[in-house]
């Protein structure tokens, strides 16, 4: 079975180091509570329970999958008690604000246990995952009715969320969607349709489970600006608050999944349930934003955590496994043979997955310092700055790091070599779990445009300026700086092509609008790219100056990950941009009957 081990003192050198969380926290209103006792007990727990009680059902619950009968699903064995356990450590109300009975405790402490949950078990971690953005949306946009009635229990964790978008003949092109709502009389309405792949749809892990779907008036406009959002209980509550009568929404069957068998993915058909409007009419959309931009950066936390576990799997692997002898003698002459750690390309494909980990952390965390600081900043000026930062970064955490994550679970199964391939060492089901990430909230291509079409060139480059003159301030600031040369000099290039490489898919696309999809998914894994040698710059700043300290091993260590990284992963950024500027024409030459010449359809 693999194993885990929570990477505290990785967390602790990117917390309290380099993004200095102590200070940070100190500038929130909820940071005394956030002490250092505090944050370090958090850390604690949340690494025993995600070792201890998820990680023994991960294969298991891959193994058994869910089980559904007379419309009521099951999950695997043990996932019920080990959300019990869950809600009863106050878990699902760490980030939650006190009016609603959460704990108030910044948000960036509950993405640190995500990553965590992720890392040991990604499926039961999307039972509670997905409750946390509806309760976002109910709070942001939900009537005081709403929020009495719902909210609480989300917050609570007794109830669970799902977000209901996708029907069978549309994905990211929500306009498309059939299912309607019709009054009823008072503020009820009347939802009908059908929703595929819903996440934690049905489930027996909590008492009541509450959908926020998608669906059309009667009287809406066409397209997306005729979407109004609704919430729709499985259970209706009654006068007391509590589930009462059953709603007309089940479900009609489930997925047969690639990976992430433990969790319910279902068909949610909705035959004349009762719902409640979320916000505006046909603003649904708008509010459901809410909901799917907290999906995405846990998305992106996914990737992280699969990462991480794959890696530490490997590494240990690696240094057991014998095979061959080191090409420049005996490594181990005690042993009939080397541990394959010696071997070069074994290294590459370990410090791939060690930089991806290390790198992905920091990324995570600096974004979820701008999560904290839009919902608690000091300042509107503060606030929005780190808005515009959140909304840049959001489509970079989701699809950089599920694209690297896919490639590093893959590069473990290599690690193992024939092992790898087979289900009971684990590997193959980091592998298949990792391949959804690339897909669900949005794929990589959907991410990429986001990124570049309506976040860099709507806003004619303002928004990646905020963060590009963060880097130069940077570069500037430690040019002279001998220690740093070789992450400075790179880094202030590479940050100055970022803004040539904008400008000019923004003037091809005034002529050509296909520039922008041609370039998108190399733009947004060029910043990526980018955005982690910026953090690893800073890494190895905060490390260098650490070197002489006790703990001399792990700095040196962070040092040479972060010149791995400089010098094997970061030259990808010139494929990249040469890629981007090469433009649409080709993509676009070949007519689509003329894709399948040399075979007929």
């Amino acid at each position: 079975m693999p194993t885990y081990q929570a990477p505290l003192r990785d967390f602790r050198f990117v917390m309290d180091e380099m993004l200095d969380f102590p200070s940070h926290y100190a500038r929130l209103p909820s940071g005394d509570d956030a002490s250092p006792d505090v944050v370090s007990a958090i850390l604690e727990e949340g690494a025993r329970f995600s070792r201890d009680v998820l990680l023994p059902l991960n294969q298991s619950g891959d193994r058994e999958g869910c089980l559904l009968e007379g419309g009521e699903v099951k999950a695997p064995k043990g996932f019920k008690e080990a959300y019990q356990e869950y809600v009863e450590g106050g878990w699902p109300s760490l980030a939650a604000e006190p009016e609603h009975g959460g704990q108030g405790l910044p948000h960036s402490l509950s993405m640190v246990l995500s990553e965590m949950i992720c890392a040991t078990n990604l499926a039961w971690g999307m039972y509670p995952g997905l409750s946390h953005g509806a309760a976002d949306a109910l709070r942001h946009h939900g009537t005081d009715e709403q929020k009495a009635t719902y909210l609480t229990k989300l917050v609570e964790g007794v109830w669970t969320g799902t977000m209901c978008l996708t029907e069978a003949h549309c994905g990211t092109d929500l306009g498309l969607i059939k299912t309607r709502a019709v009054p009823s009389g008072g503020d009820a309405y009347t939802v009908t349709g059908t929703k595929i792949f819903i996440s934690a749809g049905e489930h027996n892990l909590a008492e009541n489970i509450i959908h926020l779907v998608l669906a059309k008036l009667p009287d809406a406009p066409e397209g997306s600006k005729g979407i109004s959002l609704f919430v729709v209980p499985k259970f209706l509550p009654d006068a007391e608050g509590n589930p009462g009568e059953r709603n007309g929404v089940t479900c009609g069957s489930l997925e047969h999944k690639m990976g992430i068998h433990g969790n319910a993915t279902c068909v949610m058909n909705f035959d004349g349930a009762t719902g409640y409007l979320v916000g505006q009419s046909n603003k649904g959309l708008a509010c459901m934003f809410t909901m799917m931009n907290a999906a995405r950066l846990g998305v992106g936390i996914q990737g992280l955590g699969l990462i991480e576990a794959s890696f530490q799997n490997s590494l240990s692997y690696a240094r057991d496994r014998l095979q061959m002898r080191g090409l420049s003698g005996k490594q181990a002459p005690e042993k009939p043979a080397d541990p394959i750690i010696v071997h070069p390309d074994v290294r590459r494909m370990l410090l791939t997955q060690k930089a991806f980990a290390e790198g992905g952390r920091m990324l995570v965390l600096y974004t979820a310092q701008m999560l904290d600081v839009v919902e608690h900043g000091q300042s509107g000026e503060e606030q929005e700055r780190a808005e515009t930062l959140l909304g840049l970064l959001t489509p970079i955490v989701k699809a950089f790091l599920t694209e690297v994550g896919f490639e590093s679970t893959n590069e473990g199964v290599q690690i193992y070599g024939g092992h790898g391939f087979i289900q009971e060492w684990g590997m193959e089901q980091l592998v298949r779990d990792a391949r959804i990430t690339r897909l669900y909230e949005g794929t990589t291509g959907i991410q990429a445009l986001d990124l570049l079409g309506r976040k860099v060139l709507m806003s004619q480059g303002e928004a990646l300026k905020v963060f590009t003159k963060e880097i130069h301030q940077f570069c500037k600031a430690e040019a002279d700086n001998p220690a740093l040369k070789e992450f400075v000099e790179p880094l202030a290039k590479l940050n100055a092509e970022w803004g040539e490489l904008t400008m000019g898919v923004g003037m091809k696309a005034m002529q050509d609008r296909e520039e922008v999809g041609a370039a998108s998914v190399d733009y947004l894994m060029y910043s990526g790219y980018v955005t982690l040698a910026y953090l690893f710059a800073r890494a190895a700043k905060q490390a260098s100056a650490s070197l002489e300290g006790d703990d001399k091993a792990f700095y040196a260590a962070k040092l040479n990950t972060a010149c791995f990284y400089y010098q094997r992963l970061l030259p990808r950024t010139k494929a990249h941009a040469q890629m981007i500027q090469s433009g649409a024409e080709t993509l676009m030459a070949t007519s689509s009957d003329d894709l399948g010449l040399g075979f007929e359809i």
